[in-house]
C-alpha cells in the first residue's frame, strides 16, 4: 500500500536489509547463470533488454528470475565479490535468486535486501531514477540526495525457523545434533520452506546436485565448509555435469586456474557422499525416479523432464538447496511436491504435421517456455504426434530456458495428462502457437547471417544412446570437412555403453570428439577451440546461451542440418521447409 505523502510502497520482505541505488529496470524475467558474469555482474544474455549492462551497485528490478538453476550461485558470488546489485526487488517471488541470498547470509553474514513490489507497483519503478529499499519499504527517489537513510540500528538478521511443524529429528538436526554441516543446511531449508509457506518437511528418495558446477570461488567455499563441517548425503544422491572434464582436462590443455578449482568442488561433493555422476541428464541414469516419487533435482531442463516426462516430483531446486536437502533428506512440502500444484493454468494450442523434423521440438518448447513464463502450461495438437523421449527432452531443455515453471503437460503424451480435465481448469486461458511464432524463434536462435561454420556442438543437454545411434547413421559415409571440429558431450555412464557397440570409434573415424563430465554451458577455451568463429548447434538451449557464454555467434538446426554442416563447413540461410511452407490447414 502506497503512503502518497511520502511516495513510498510496502512489498513482501524476502530478505530483510537497507540499501539506496540507481534503478535497472526490466520487464523481462533473467537468468543469473549464462545471463549474468559472475565476476563482474555483467549481462551477458545477448537475448535479454539489459545486455551489456553491468548491475553493481544497482537496485535491480525485473519480474523474476528464469531458466537455470544455477543462478542462486551466480548471486553467491556476486554478493561475495561486490559486483551484484545493491537491492533486488521483483514482480513476484522468485526462490532460486533469494537463496543465493539466504547462504550467502548464513554462511558468510554477507547480504543484500529482497524485496517483491507485486504487480501493481512494479511497473512504476520504471519511471524512478533511483530507489530506497528499508526492509519491505520502498522508496522512488529522484536521486541519492533524497534519501532518508538506514532506520536508527538496522541490520540484516539471520533468519529464525519459520513456523513449520517438525518432527523430533528435524529438531535434532537444527539443534545440532547431525553436525555443524546438517544444523546449516536445516536452517536454510526452513528459510525457504518459510518462502514456500510450507507447513511442513518431507522426507525425499533421492537428490540430484547441480552446484557442483564452478561460478567462482563462493560455491567452493559454500562446499569445501560443508564437507569440513563433517556433512555427508543422507540419500542416493547424483552430480551435474562440472566445469571441466574431471579426469582428462590437464591433457586437454585446461590452465591449472580454471580446472584445479573446479575439480576441488566436484571432489568435495564426493566427499560428502555423492556420486560421480557428471551428467545433465540424471533421467538417462539407471537411478532414474519413478511416478509419485518425491525427489530433489536442480539443474533445469533435468526438474522439467523429472516432473514432466517421468511424473517424479520435485520443485526446481536451487543451486545450494540441493545439497542442504541430501544432507538432511528433508525438503520443504510445496511446489510440484503437492497435488495440487501441479495443474496447468493455460492452455497453449499448437500445430503438428507430419513433416516436421526434429528441430521443431526444441523451436516449439522456446516458444511455449517465453508464452508460458512461470505458469505451468498443457500443450494441445500432439496427441497423434508421437514424441520420442529425445524430442521431449529436447523440448524440456529449451522450455526451461524461457519459462520459470518447474514443468509441462503435454496432452496424450506426458503420463499425468490422460485428459484435458486431468490437468488443467475449464477456466484456464488459451493460446496458440503459430507457424510464424517458430519461424521468429528460428531467427532468433539464428544468431548470425555468417554461414561459415566452425564447430558443431552437440549434447546439450547430454546425448543419450539413441542420439548416438542418429548421429552415428547420419555421418555413415560421408567425411567431415577438415576445418570443422564436432564434438558431442555426454554423461560417463552413456558414454561406456555406446563405446561398448563401437559407435564411440566409428564417430572417431568420422572426426567427432567426445567428451564427458562437462556440457556446452560449461565449456570454456581451450576444450572450447579457441580458432572458431562461428557454432552450429541442434540445442535451442546452447543457442540462446551460446553467444553470451562463448563469445561467438550461433547458428541452430536439426541434428541432420549440423552434420551437413560439418561435412561442408557451411550452415543454410533458410529455414527447414516445414516453416517456410504454409498451409491452409496449419495457423499462421
Amino acid at each position: 500500500m502506497e503512503d502518497k505523502s511520502r511516495r513510498e510502497w510496502t512489498g513482501r520482505c524476502l530478505v530483510e536489509g537497507y540499501a539506496l541505488g540507481p534503478v535497472i529496470h526490466s520487464d523481462t524475467p533473467l537468468s543469473f547463470w549464462g545471463g549474468v558474469d559472475s565476476f563482474t555482474g555483467t549481462v551477458i544474455d545477448r537475448h535479454h533488454p539489459l545486455s551489456g549492462r553491468s548491475l553493481a551497485g544497482a537496485v535491480l528490478a525485473i519480474p523474476s528470475g528464469r531458466g537455470s538453476c544455477s543462478g542462486s550461485g551466480v548471486m553467491l558470488e556476486l554478493i561475495l565479490n561486490g559486483h551484484g546489485p545493491a537491492a533486488l526487488v521483483l514482480e513476484r517471488p522468485d526462490d532460486i535468486l533469494t537463496l543465493g541470498v539466504f547462504v550467502a547470509e548464513e554462511m558468510f553474514g554477507r547480504s543484500i535486501p529482497v524485496v517483491v513490489a507485486g504487480p501493481d507497483q512494479f511497473p512504476r519503478l520504471a519511471q524512478a531514477g533511483w530507489v530506497e529499499v528499508a526492509g519491505d519499504t520502498l522508496r522512488p527517489l529522484s536521486g541519492p540526495d533524497d534519501a532518508a537513510g538506514a532506520p536508527a540500528g538496522a541490520a540484516v538478521p539471520l533468519g529464525a525457523p519459520p513456523d513449520v511443524a517438525l518432527t523430533e529429528a528435524d529438531w535434532a538436526l537444527l539443534e545440532g545434533v547431525g553436525g555443524r554441516a546438517a544444523q546449516v543446511a536445516m536452517r536454510i531449508i526452513l528459510r525457504m520452506a518459510a518462502f514456500h509457506r510450507a507447513a511442513e518437511l518431507i522426507d525425499v528418495r533421492q537428490a540430484h546436485i547441480d552446484g557442483c558446477l564452478y561460478t567462482g570461488p563462493g560455491g567452493l567455499r559454500f562446499a569445501q565448509q560443508l564437507r569440513d563441517w563433517g556433512g555427508r548425503v543422507r540419500i542416493p544422491t547424483s552430480l551435474n555435469a562440472i566445469s571441466v572434464d574431471r579426469r582428462n582436462w590437464r591433457d586437454q590443455g585446461v590452465e591449472a586456474a580454471v580446472g584445479e578449482p573446479a575439480s576441488a568442488l566436484a571432489d568435495a561433493y564426493i566427499a560428502m557422499g555423492a556420486r560421480p555422476t557428471f551428467t545433465c541428464a540424471p533421467y538417462q541414469l539407471d537411478s532414474a525416479p519413478r511416478r509419485g516419487d518425491q525427489i530433489v533435482w536442480a539443474e533445469s531442463n533435468a526438474v522439467v523432464y523429472a516432473n514432466s516426462v517421468l511424473g517424479a516430483r520435485t520443485m526446481k531446486y536451487p543451486d545450494y538447496l540441493d545439497i542442504c536437502v541430501a544432507l538432511t533428506g528433508r525438503a520443504p512440502l510445496s511446489g510440484c511436491h503437492v497435488e495440487g500444484n501441479r495443474r496447468a493454468t493455460v492452455r497453449i494450442d499448437v500445430p503438428f504435421r507430419a513433416d516436421f523434423d526434429e528441430s521443431f521440438y526444441p523451436l516449439l518448447g522456446y516458444q511455449v517456455g517465453a508464452m508460458a513464463g512461470d505458469r505451468i502450461p498443457v500443450i494441445v495438437g500432439l496427441e497423434t504426434a508421437g514424441p520420442t523421449t529425445d524430442d521431449l527432452k529436447a523440448f524440456g531443455a529449451a522450455f526451461a530456458t524461457t519459462s520459470s515453471a518447474p514443468m509441462f503437460h503435454i496432452l496424450g503424451v506426458t503420463p499425468e495428462a490422460t485428459a484435458l480435465d486431468a490437468v488443467v481448469e475449464d477456466a484456464a486461458p488459451t493460446c496458440a502457437v503459430s507457424l510464424a511464432d517458430l519461424r521468429e524463434r528460428w531467427a532468433e536462435l539464428n544468431s548470425t547471417a555468417d554461414l561459415g561454420v566452425d564447430l558443431v556442438s552437440l549434447g546439450n543437454p547430454h546425448f543419450s544412446d539413441t542420439e548416438f545411434e542418429r548421429l552415428a547413421a547420419l555421418c555413415r559415409g560421408r567425411a567431415k570437412h577438415p576445418d570443422v571440429q564436432l564434438v558431442v558431450t555426454c554423461g560417463r555412464a552413456t558414454q561406456e555403453t555406446v563405446a561398448a557397440r563401437g559407435l564411440i570409434a566409428e564417430l572417431e573415424r568420422f572426426g567427432a570428439r567426445t567428451v564427458t563430465d562437462v556440457c556446452w554451458c560449461t565449456i570454456s577455451e581451450p576444450l572450447f577451440p579457441a580458432a572458431a568463429r562461428v557454432v552450429m548447434t541442434n540445442s535451442a538451449k546452447y543457442a540462446h546461451y551460446g553467444p553470451g557464454l562463448s563469445g561467438r555467434p550461433v547458428r541452430f538446426g536439426s541434428l541432420a542440418a549440423c552434420v551437413e554442416a560439418a561435412c561442408t563447413g557451411q550452415a543454410t540461410a533458410q529455414p527447414p521447409s516445414w516453416l517456410s511452407v504454409s498451409r491452409p490447414s496449419v495457423p499462421e
